[in-house]
């Protein structure tokens, strides 16, 4: 009867502190849109290209008809050190969400004891065997271990984009590389066809001039021009094979293999970057921003760091704690054996801060610091995505207007020099006039092959300014929360 009254009483103590524990405030995980709201753009200055066709960014790389581009880039990404970083980093970042998840739960702990030994004198030795459980439970009464918890999630989304962000980056960077090199393979054919031309009227030049025809200060400024071709050729070759290397290194690939592959697989086709619809863009700015890995990065840094300032606030109030334990003893002195069953409840504890010299002030105060810095970051991060997106359009429209105007230069100035060419073999025409068609006609060439590389290195811009292909897990944007940049929830 006694143990029955007893448990009532206990039943009646903890009643109101389990009841608190179930209704426990759980603080709202804050959202850019909430706290920092900016209004991109309505609509694009520059032009989209293709009309803004609609294609999938997932297969991008494959749209420029290289495999060996998309042999190289998964190459790269399989042995990077930044992606090992980034997964590293979501790992930890899920141990932490795993951690402050638990800390909102009741721990329980498993106890088995066994000990022999004298207690008083004159007793024999007694045999002590114990097992049970143990519970602890601290209530969540403020909500600060909710918003650590929220502020934890928010941080493991953002080490997920941070993975996508850094893969991007690395795609770019590879095609960046794999361009250049071959923007000076196809740079090094120009200048090697012009040190064969101009090695061929060297030729000539002597010929005349020993027949008695030309000067023979003529045949030196031939065989001058002819050999300041040949000292470029050698210049441009060790700056391709340095491109190379560097190649090889991004993709941890043995430089003979990498120069190989390089040798059986033919550059990108000229008109393919013009005539294939390469890529998708919104006509909504506040679209490609949501899509952008480091922009959800710096809106879910703002949202933890809000919840950041909601538990470190809840530090500075009262804390309860309680705890429990049940289970089973035998005692074993002299022949006699006692055994039975052992629990408790309690103790209940309250913590109430009163002096910690300002510390905890001083936390909550640097929390909200960095919540403040968040936001600002977060807004510089959606204003430099909209900025690079248009630069990169606008570099898009540049090259697109100028291609036709340089390949008819370059025409021109081909067939003028093959009309000079054709008057200096027939004696109509100086040395001086010809390498002047020569030098003009070497720059329209060179202009026109560094027009295709700036091309190419304005539609990678693209891609990287618009995110790469990564979305939003569930992105349903709407007009309405697009305009507001409210990012959905992953």
């Amino acid at each position: 009867m006694k143990e029955r009254i007893r448990l009532k009483h206990y039943a009646a103590l903890f009643a109101p502190v389990l009841l608190a524990g179930c209704a426990t405030w759980t603080a709202p995980l804050q959202t850019p849109s909430q706290d920092a709201p900016i209004t991109p753009p309505a609509a694009w200055q520059s032009p989209l290209p293709h009309n803004g066709k609609v294609s999938d960014l997932a297969a991008w790389w494959a749209g420029l008809n290289d495999p060996l581009l998309v042999q190289l880039i998964e190459g790269a990404q399989a042995t990077s050190g930044t992606l090992a970083d980034a997964r590293a980093r979501i790992a930890q970042a899920r141990a932490t969400r795993v951690v402050a998840g638990a800390a909102r739960e009741p721990s329980l702990d498993a106890s088995l004891s066994a000990s022999r030994g004298v207690q008083q004198p004159d007793i024999s030795a007694a045999n002590n065997i114990g097992i049970g459980v143990q519970a602890n439970w601290e209530p969540d009464l403020f909500g600060g271990k909710a918003a650590a918890s929220n502020a934890a999630q928010a941080r493991l989304d953002s080490a997920q984009a941070g993975w996508h962000d850094a893969r991007v980056s690395v795609a770019a960077e590879v095609a960046t590389q794999y361009l250049n090199q071959r923007n000076c393979e196809a740079q090094l054919s120009v200048i090697e066809a012009d040190a064969k031309s101009r090695a061929d009227s060297a030729g000539l030049a002597d010929l005349t001039a020993k027949a008695g025809f030309s000067a023979p200060a003529t045949a030196q400024l031939a065989r001058a021009s002819a050999a300041d071709a040949a000292a470029r050729v050698t210049e441009l070759r060790a700056q391709c094979q340095r491109d190379v290397l560097i190649l090889a290194a991004l993709i941890g690939a043995p430089l003979g293999e990498v120069q190989a592959v390089l040798k059986q697989n033919p550059a990108i086709p000229n008109d393919l970057i013009d005539k294939t619809d390469l890529f998708s863009i919104s006509t909504l700015p506040a679209e490609v921003v949501a899509q952008r890995p480091d922009v959800f990065q710096a809106a879910r840094q703002v949202a933890a760091s809000s919840s950041d300032v909601t538990s470190t606030d809840a530090l500075r109030m009262p804390r309860l704690s309680l705890s429990g334990s049940i289970g089973a003893a035998q005692v074993s002195s002299g022949g006699f054996t006692s055994e039975g069953a052992t629990w408790s409840i309690g103790p209940l504890a309250i913590t109430l801060p009163l002096y910690d010299g300002g510390t905890r002030a001083a936390n909550v105060q640097a929390a909200q610091a960095r919540y403040e810095a968040a936001v600002v970051q977060y807004r510089s991060k959606a204003r430099q995505a909209v900025a690079e997106v248009e630069l990169a359009l606008l570099n898009l429209q540049s090259t697109a207007s100028r291609r036709g105007d340089s390949q008819a230069a370059a025409e021109g100035y081909r067939a003028s020099f093959n009309a000079t060419q054709a008057r200096y073999r027939s004696g109509l025409a100086s040395l001086v006039e010809l390498e002047d068609a020569r030098r003009t006609l070497l720059a329209a060439e060179t202009a026109l092959v560094n027009l295709r590389r700036e091309r190419m290195a304005a539609w990678i811009a693209l891609y990287r300014a618009a995110g790469g292909g990564w979305t939003v897990a569930g992105n349903t944007l709407t007009s309405a929360t697009a305009q507001s940049l409210n990012l959905p929830k992953p």
